[in-house]
């Protein structure tokens, strides 16, 4: 491993490891963030007018909300690519890296001179992770690919939408973050088995295995069966949102048990006791019939008291907004909200701890590089080699 270790209280699964972080956007970068979580080093390279992400509309001023949230635990580095010096400083990194990271478009990292097979010769124990839309072969290798692209492709947003009427979008990027799931997880075990090989590989990470993996229980096609057989995975019913005296409340109860309770606890034994409605399948079927009932009594209560009310007897939620999960006492206990220091923002609160280790818990997070913020420390530790 080539990064200096940190300190023994703070080492971290990946400590020691060194990464380059040359993505943009989410995919690539979260992914590269999670490595950071684990205690790797990582350095996030941008060209001269930044991540993109950088410019995305944000209410704070400055500095984009959105770039601050996928890039902690960074330092960052501005490299143009282009040019001949920027691009032997990144060769200098790449020969003591351990990983290597990016989501160009096919064709763009040979016209930088940063291919795998151009990188491979300076460090053989790289693992290279490149993030493309559609995937390294194939007819759309070449298509830029962003999360709702991939959503609209895949099917996810036809199956969102209520059956017979239009795709709907799943907001929050689903697909990209699940992809930074996907570099992580591919990352991490490229270096496991690079302890035993001794070399390093490519690994590859495309938004279209990440949107068809999240369908995995959905692209089941049996022999037989016609094009057009529902995939949904919902269950109906009373599963999902419902109003209250005041807020919404989210409600699951498929289980015999779980269906008792709620009944009892809503005053609604008559729904319980008859036949007619004694399984999953059931309730679906008589939907209509239910929900008003269920509903009703529902809006003798808020969701916040229903929530208390229904404890550990019935799975359920009242409807949050995501600024109250920074108080969450919930999220407070499992420490998964930290705060941070930005150079010009100053101190603001955000995610941390992804993962929970018992013996190498990691270092503490720290905020997203401004552009360029560690440029002169990276240069002089190039040119130290």
């Amino acid at each position: 491993m080539s990064a200096a270790n940190p300190a023994p209280a703070a080492r971290g699964p990946l400590s020691g490891v060194r990464v380059l972080d040359l993505s943009a956007y989410i995919a690539g970068p979260y992914g590269c963030t999670l490595l950071a979580d684990q205690g790797a080093e990582v350095l996030k390279i941008e060209p001269p007018t930044g991540d993109n992400l950088r410019n995305y509309p944000s209410t704070l001023p400055g500095e984009s909300r959105a770039f601050l949230g996928v890039n902690r635990s960074k330092r960052g580095v501005v490299l143009d690519l282009k040019q001949d010096a920027d691009r032997e400083v990144l060769l200098q990194l790449v020969r003591g890296a351990d990983v290597l990271v990016h989501n160009f478009r096919p064709g763009v990292p040979e016209r930088l001179g940063i291919a795998y097979g151009q990188l491979q010769p300076l460090n053989d124990r790289l693992i290279y992770c490149a993030v493309t839309g559609f995937g390294e072969t194939g007819p759309l290798k070449d298509k830029a690919g962003y999360d709702q692209v991939l959503q609209t492709y895949s099917g996810m947003c036809d199956e969102q939408g209520q059956r017979g009427g239009p795709p709907e979008i799943l907001y929050g990027s689903v697909v990209d973050y699940f992809a930074s799931s996907l570099v992580a997880g591919g990352v991490a075990s490229a270096l496991y088995e690079r302890e035993k090989s001794g070399r390093g590989q490519e690994v590859g990470v495309s938004l279209l295995r990440a949107a068809l993996t999240m369908q995995s229980a959905r692209l089941v096609w049996a022999e037989g069966e016609p094009r057009d057989v529902p995939r949904d995975m919902r269950s109906g019913g009373i599963t999902g949102l419902h109003p209250t005296r005041e807020g919404y409340l989210y409600l699951s109860a498929n289980t015999p048990h779980f269906w008792r309770a709620l009944c009892e606890k809503t005053g609604l034994m008559a729904l319980h006791d008859d036949p007619r409605y004694d399984s999953v399948k059931k309730r679906a079927e008589h939907r209509d019939e239910i929900v008003p009932r269920l509903r009703a009594a529902l809006a003798q209560r808020t969701a916040l008291e229903w929530e208390a009310e229904f404890g550990e007897s019935v799975p359920c939620a009242a409807a949050r907004t995501v600024a109250d999960m920074f108080d969450d006492p919930q999220v407070q206990a499992e420490n998964m909200v930290a705060t941070l220091t930005h150079p010009t923002l100053g101190s603001y609160r955000g995610f941390t701890h992804p993962w929970v280790y018992g013996r190498t818990p990691g270092p503490a997070p720290f905020a997203a590089p401004t552009l360029g913020q560690h440029d002169g420390d990276v240069r002089r530790e190039v040119a130290g080699r």
